[in-house]
């Protein structure tokens, strides 16, 4: 981490300040867990810090110690409007474009505050004052936790602390399964642990609490999926019937697009869900080895992210989507054959 950075950073910090902090829309663990960690280390210093998300987010993160001090943006614009007007500092965490935000953006965007960006996503747009990047880092939360290091913070993580920026890693690592992790990440962990996050607990809170649709819509997804032995890939589509059927909400489809790349010789999973208001097809995408899928989402699908990992969308049906996905990954072939 550069040095001098982490100097502009601590003189920006250096009185108390009003301070927003902002997840990206359909915030998961790591941007829950990022931002409120955050937000209480920055509490610490004495700064009137507090967190703004563009919408909700699943039931089963909102147990993170921080999260009744949440603002939601859909539901209090001006409540959210008035404060991002009013601050000091605004710090975007987990992603790295203001598109990610909605309308939201255009709030930022017009404020006069100094705006930092602590991301690990693929190439950030020049929107901010100061850019914390690292793509290599498996999370935002291991970043946070790097930046309250350099800033000689490491003492003062509590419990409370340790538990949020716990809960991105262990999702946003796939359960430490990813190729982001690190000899370094375990150590990050294992600090963690000894300021007092508790890792069963924590597992079985974010594992173990799935209501019976959520179950449910696993099925039906795997009985949607389907595979290209050709091309080596999976894809499982969801449609909004299938959705309401089993009373879906949101985070309930986190981790099933993981089940396409488990299967043998598979190189690429997707995972298309039809939007149930806004008309349009979520997609999320994973690989295996040197096949980016942050390239081949930038690219076809308005998406991005890493490069096993990456979202994106399209506004044909679901089935002209999946027909699309096909013709794209046919100009594939030999990257894919060979990835």
């Amino acid at each position: 981490m550069k040095i001098e950075k982490i100097e502009d950073l601590q003189t920006l910090l250096d009185r108390p300040k009003k301070v927003v902090i902002i997840p990206h829309t359909n915030p998961d663990g790591d941007a829950i867990g990022s931002t409120l960690g955050w937000m209480q280390f920055l509490q610490q210093l004495g700064h009137q810090a507090e967190v703004i998300s563009p919408n909700q987010y699943p039931d089963f993160l909102k147990w993170i110690p921080g999260t009744p001090s949440l603002t939601i943006f859909e539901e209090d614009k001006g409540k959210a409007e008035d404060k991002i007007a009013n601050a000091d500092l605004i710090f975007t965490l987990d992603f790295n474009t203001l598109r990610r935000i909605g309308d939201m953006g255009d709030r930022v965007a017009q404020s006069h505050a100094k705006k930092i960006i602590i991301d690990h996503h693929q190439e950030p747009d020049d929107f901010a004052d100061l850019t914390f990047s690292y793509p290599t880092l498996g999370s935002t939360c291991e970043l946070v936790y790097h930046i309250i290091d350099a800033l000689n913070g490491k003492e003062a993580i509590t419990t409370e602390m340790a538990t949020a920026l716990y809960v991105g890693i262990l999702t946003d690592t796939g359960s430490f399964r990813f190729p982001s992790v690190t000899p370094t990440t375990h150590r990050v962990v294992a600090a963690l642990i000894e300021a007092g996050a508790d890792q069963s607990d924590i597992a079985n809170r974010i594992k173990d609490t799935a209501h019976l649709g959520r179950i449910q819509l696993l099925g039906v997804a795997l009985s949607n999926l389907k595979y290209d032995h050709d091309l080596r890939y999976a894809y499982i589509t969801l449609s909004v019937e299938e959705l309401k059927k089993c009373n879906f909400q949101k985070g309930d489809s986190e981790g099933i697009v993981n089940y396409g790349l488990s299967i043998t010789n598979t190189v690429l999973a997707v995972l298309m869900i039809e939007h149930p208001s806004d008309g349009f097809v979520k997609m999320s995408f994973r690989s295996k080895g040197n096949f980016s899928v942050n390239d081949f989402a930038r690219k076809h699908f308005s998406g991005g992210g890493h490069t096993n990992a990456a979202g994106g969308k399209s506004d044909l049906s679901l089935s002209e989507t999946s027909t699309v996905l096909l013709e794209k990954l046919k100009l594939c072939r030999e990257e894919l054959q060979n990835a």
